[in-house]
């Protein structure tokens, strides 16, 4: 059975109170929208929270780390996650994210530019409030 794609991503924050503006305002530039915010269920802390993101055929979600991990860091080549990308329609919309997370205060890592992965692989990096990296790439069809 061949999967048809990756269905959702779900990323562990430690610090809500920055993650939640953070993660709403990329999701409203990527044009995706909340689809669930909850305390409790289906988090599995009573009081941990999660809010999840809708958009044109992707889903993220961000859920609140449980309070004995909150001290815990994000690292690139630990075990587990090293990045995940959106996939940008054009050079222009890797720009305007650019943009866009650098007025909401943004860690960039790599500002946009070919990157020689394959001709015309175009992309930006950056990093949520917990040191976890994002890109936003455009790799012509």
């Amino acid at each position: 059975m061949a999967a048809l794609g990756i269905h959702h991503i779900a990323l562990t924050v430690n610090d809500w109170h920055a993650s939640r503006p953070f993660y709403l305002e990329l999701a409203r530039v990527l044009g995706a929208k909340p689809f669930i915010e909850n305390r409790g269920a289906p988090h599995r802390a009573a009081d941990g929270r999660v809010l999840i993101f809708v958009g044109a055929g992707f889903m993220f979600s961000i859920w609140e780390a449980l309070e004995e991990n909150r001290a815990n860091g994000f690292k690139d080549y630990n075990v587990g996650l090293h990045h995940f990308a959106f996939r940008a329609p054009s050079r222009q919309a890797v720009d305007e994210l650019h943009q866009a997370m650098m007025a909401l205060g943004a860690d960039i890592v790599d500002a946009p530019r070919e990157y020689d992965y394959v001709p015309g692989y175009y992309a930006v990096f950056f990093r949520d409030p917990n040191g976890i990296r994002l890109e936003y790439a455009y790799l012509p069809d």
